[in-house]
């Protein structure tokens, strides 16, 4: 299953059969804070220098911090499909562990690639030959719309 989240620039992915999910989050704009200012690249081999700097090994060590935040508080939030609020604070708490944060090579729009990151995470809680339910898909990707708001991405 894929998640094109038109609030955020991520995309979420489904592990088939697996109670896991990853994360692909493209760096859109540059990150002052962070010496990433040259986004654009004209190659994944460009990317893979941005990938090395000390600013974003930086990132991804404030994302991790982020992550593991979200994952023990999570988010709220509303499932307007169905017209209910999903209690995400009770049910299952704390299941979802981080698999992987690393960082990724994405491609952008016009032949240009851009860092990003890249996360994986799985559902310890659940049948581990079947897929995320529903509602774990949806408190991921309650948990990255959250991500990328506090990161400023």
């Amino acid at each position: 299953m894929l998640y094109n989240l038109k609030i955020m620039p991520a995309r979420i992915v489904s592990d088939e059969g697996k109670p896991s999910a990853a994360i692909e989050i493209p760096l859109e704009k540059p990150l002052p804070d962070y010496d990433l200012d040259q986004i654009d690249q004209p190659t994944p081999r460009d990317v893979d220098g941005i990938l090395v700097s000390q600013g974003f090994r930086d990132l991804v060590d404030d994302s991790r911090g982020i992550l593991m935040d979200l994952l023990s508080n999570e988010p709220r939030t509303v499932d307007s499909s169905h017209g209910r609020a999903l209690n995400l604070s009770h049910a299952n708490e704390h299941s979802l562990q981080v698999e992987q944060l690393t960082g990724a090579i994405c491609p952008g729009d016009d032949e240009v690639y851009r860092p990003g990151l890249w996360i994986v995470l799985r559902d310890v809680h659940a049948n581990q030959k079947a897929s995320l339910p529903l509602a774990t898909r949806e408190r991921i990707a309650a948990i990255a719309n959250e991500f990328v708001k506090r990161l400023g991405l």
